[in-house]
This record gives structure tokens, C-alpha cells and sequence, in this order.
């Protein structure tokens, strides 16, 4: 039987990578990331436990306690993770929920066994819940587990927060289990999304969907209250500063301008290597200022890093061939001999070294076609403290909405962008630093530990006003 916490997060990682130490021993060690960063805590307070996969095929290990928060694992086999991970969340969920950039693919045996791997999470959060506990279940990997949960255990408090874009009842409309994702999510007693129209969108789907009545952002649901609200996620900001400032960093930072070859203009983009983070028509718009002679090699100089991604589902190994084609036309036309145009990284870097590369940008690019938030953009204004720098941001990235002061951009519209980049490049320094300093400040005020408190003090209250009124 295992213990049992007032406080339980379930997610489709568990916040721990596995290494085998030198005696050939398993051990785990914490990874890194906002989420956890956020919720350590309210965990550690609460003796709580996460819930999720532990990575590879095998058996889950045995539940275990790491830095005060309880691990317990959730088993996947290869077919499983084939099937739910890389096909119904990956292939089929992810680019219908952002706008369908890349044709969402539908299969039954995909929806099955996301099913299947939904009913395994809710019933290990059934396991561990204490009577009345709260239960957070985060991200698209698991919107079946709140109805699923509240059928196991209706004493609890469930809350559900979706990280990425959620889309407009036409798009949703696609999906061929769409009445069971909606009920699935309906489940929670707060669902919480990224963006006000994202909730919106949720509220009037469950109307034209499944006729439910729905006043404001609450829903009515077999005599209970779902609300509906938005609570943008955000960074560790002042870890994110306190990493920048630190000397080594800095000196880094200075370094890899050198190493560039101290241009005028250090233009960045950092992505994971996805279909939907624009990385192609970002490149495109560089490659057509310098064609246009209004960017010259050697005073501009473009650095993108694309972390590997989801690398066995075949649109994002199209995507990784068209990029590299891309950044080799560029170089092939416009680099000069030991001066590339573009220095491409195909790599996972660490976080001192990203944070290193914020510092030495003089411009972030930062285009997603859509995002739920986008929190590059954010680490980025929070490496730069009152050092200046421009951010070139998508109106579609979720951040766009918080931080007016970048210079936006339809990241669907070449000359749009373009014109954003130059506008950035030929800013006075004095409006680039009162840009950067009003951005700096909203995050400082909204920090990645605010956004789980107030979802968390909505939940609290959200959850009070469900209870089935009594005969």
C-alpha cells in the first residue's frame, strides 16, 4: 500500500532523470525545470508525491522520496509509448491544439491506448490520495485522468492545467473522441489554460458540444460547478538573474561574442526543434535581409539552437531536414570562409551555457506559429537585468500577451517579420533598456511561484463552490 499525501501532481514525466553511478548502481538525481521548481514547496509542505513515467520501457521502480517529495512511477511499455506518447499526444493532440500547422493524424489504436494509459495514472493518483487531498494533473498527455479520477475518488480536489494552446471549437471539432476528451477534462473542478480565449474557447465548446449551461467561466456539469480560468505560466526569475549575473556566465557570455567574431549584432533563437516554432521562416526572413543587403555577414551573425525533439515521429524528422537545407543555403550563399552566416546547433545545452547566450544576444527571436506561452522569451528578459537587448516576439506565443514591449511579429507574414527584426537592430539602446526594464518587472511580479499560487487559491475556492448542492 502506498503512503498516502494530501497533495499529489500527476504529469506525464515524473521530475527525475536516472543515472548509474560508478558501482553500476541506479540511482535518480532531480532535472531541472519550472514546473517542479514551482511546486517543490507546496510538496515538500504537504509530503506530497508526483506521479508519472520514470523513462525506458521496463518496470517502474518502486516508489521512492527525493528532496522531501515522493516519486511513484508509473510503468509504460514501448507499444504504449509508441502508441499514446508519440501517436495520439504527439502526432494527433499536439497539432490539432496548435492550429493544425502540421496535418493532425487520427488512429483508433492510438486512442485506445491513450485511454488505456489514462485509466493506469488515474488510478495510481486513486492509490495515493488521502481523503479530501488536492490533485493537480498537468498538460494534453492526460485530459481523460480528471473524469476518470473523480470516478474513483469523488472526495477529491482535481485541478487540470493545460500547457499548450487549446483551440477554437472548429479545429476541436476534428477530433474523433472529442465528447470523451471534453469529459475527460470536465473531470476537474478547475480547469486552468494559458491564455483567456483558451478558456473561453473551453467554456463555449462544452455548450456546443455537450449543451451544458455555463455562466461566465463556470460550467454546470451533473449538479457540480467546472470554472474555467486563465493563469499564464512564467520562470524562476530571480534564479534566471541570479545565473546571468554570475561572473563566469558573463565572462562566457563575452567569450562566445569573441568566439562569433565581435559582430555589431548577435541575433539568437533557442528552440525545441518542433514544427510549430517557426524556426524555417525565421531563418527565411535572415536570409532574405542579407539577399536584400539590409543585413551584411560579419556585422550580423544568426546562432540557432534546436534541441532534438521527439525524434522518432516522422514530422519532426522532415522538420530537422528542411532546417539544416535551410542554414545551408544561407552559408552556401552568403558565408565566407571561417565566417558562417548561421551557426546551427542541433544539441541539449546547459542551462549556464543558454544563459550565457542570453547575454551575449543582442536579439532574440522568438516566432513561434503558436504557442501556449513560450518561456524562452522570458528567460531571455530575465538574463538581460538593465543590460538592454530586443526581443523579436510572435503575437501567436502565449508571452506575447504579457510583454507588449517586444517588438511583435505575424510570424506567418515574411515581411512582418523582417520588419520586426529591423526594427530591433536599429533601435536607440535607451528604448531597447526602458523596453527590457518594464518587461523585467512584470516577470519579477510574476514569477513561476505566483502562477502556482494563484491556480492553486483557485482551486481551493473552485472546489468549495462544486460540491453538489444536497437535496
Amino acid at each position: 500500500m502506498a503512503e498516502r499525501s494530501s497533495f499529489v501532481v500527476v504529469a506525464n514525466r515524473l521530475p527525475v532523470d536516472e543515472v548509474i553511478n560508478d558501482d553500476g548502481e541506479r540511482q535518480w538525481r532531480p532535472s531541472p525545470g519550472g514546473l517542479v521548481t514551482a511546486l517543490h514547496p507546496v510538496l515538500a509542505e504537504h509530503q506530497g508525491t508526483w506521479i508519472g513515467w520514470a523513462g525506458g520501457d521496463g518496470e517502474a521502480p518502486e516508489p521512492f522520496e527525493l528532496e522531501g517529495i515522493r516519486i511513484h512511477a508509473v510503468p509504460l511499455s514501448n507499444d504504449e509509448l509508441e502508441r499514446y506518447y508519440e501517436g495520439q499526444s504527439n502526432a494527433t493532440i499536439w497539432p490539432l491544439y496548435h492550429d493544425a500547422v502540421e496535418t493532425p493524424v487520427y488512429k483508433r489504436r492510438w486512442r485506445e491506448t491513450y485511454r488505456l494509459v489514462n485509466q493506469r495514472f488515474a488510478e495510481a493518483a486513486a492509490e495515493v490520495a488521502e481523503e479530501g487531498a488536492t490533485v493537480w494533473v498537468q498538460d494534453y498527455q492526460l485530459q481523460l485522468v480528471p473524469a476518470m479520477l473523480r470516478e474513483l475518488r469523488p472526495d477529491l480536489r482535481i485541478g487540470f492545467f493545460l500547457h499548450i494552446p487549446f483551440p477554437p471549437i472548429e479545429l476541436f471539432m476534428q477530433m474523433p473522441f472529442r465528447a470523451e476528451v471534453l469529459r475527460g477534462l470536465l473531470g476537474a473542478d478547475l480547469v486552468g489554460f494559458q491564455q483567456r480565449l483558451a478558456a473561453q474557447n473551453f467554456v463555449r465548446l462544452a455548450r456546443h458540444l455537450l449543451g451544458l449551461r455555463y455562466e461566465g467561466q463556470s460550467i454546470q456539469v451533473d449538479g457540480r460547478k467546472v470554472k474555467a480560468g486563465a493563469f499564464p505560466i512564467s520562470i524562476d526569475t530571480k534564479d534566471m538573474e541570479r545565473l546571468a549575473a554570475d561572473p563566469k556566465v558573463q565572462a562566457r557570455a563575452k567569450e562566445i561574442r569573441a568566439e562569433l567574431g565581435d559582430p555589431e549584432t548577435i541575433i539568437l533563437g533557442v528552440d525545441r526543434l518542433d514544427y510549430t516554432k517557426g524556426i524555417e521562416l525565421r531563418l527565411k526572413a535572415f536570409r532574405e535581409l542579407l539577399a536584400d543587403g539590409k543585413l551584411k555577414v560579419g556585422d550580423a551573425v544568426m546562432v540557432q539552437v534546436a534541441t532534438p525533439s521527439r525524434e522518432r515521429v516522422e514530422h519532426y524528422q522532415t522538420l530537422r531536414v528542411r532546417v539544416e537545407r535551410e542554414v545551408g543555403r544561407i552559408n552556401g550563399e552568403f558565408g565566407r570562409v571561417g565566417v558562417p552566416a548561421v551557426h546551427y546547433l542541433h544539441q541539449s545545452m546547459p542551462k549556464a551555457e543558454l544563459a550565457a547566450l542570453y547575454a551575449a544576444a543582442d536579439i532574440m527571436m522568438v516566432t513561434p506559429l503558436r504557442d501556449g506561452m513560450n518561456l524562452v522569451a522570458k528567460e531571455y528578459v530575465a538574463s538581460r537585468a538593465d543590460r538592454g537587448g530586443a526581443l523579436v516576439l510572435s503575437e501567436f506565443a502565449g508571452a506575447a500577451t504579457e510583454m507588449r514591449q517586444a517588438f511583435l511579429c505575424n510570424p506567418h507574414d515574411p515581411d512582418g517579420v523582417k520588419d520586426a527584426l529591423l526594427r530591433a537592430v536599429g533601435a536607440e539602446p535607451a528604448d531597447l533598456k526602458r523596453r527590457m526594464r518594464t518587461m523585467l518587472r512584470h516577470l519579477r511580479s510574476h514569477d513561476v511561484a505566483a502562477w502556482a499560487k494563484s491556480f492553486l487559491d483557485e482551486l481551493s475556492d473552485a472546489a468549495d463552490l462544486s460540491t453538489p448542492d444536497q437535496p
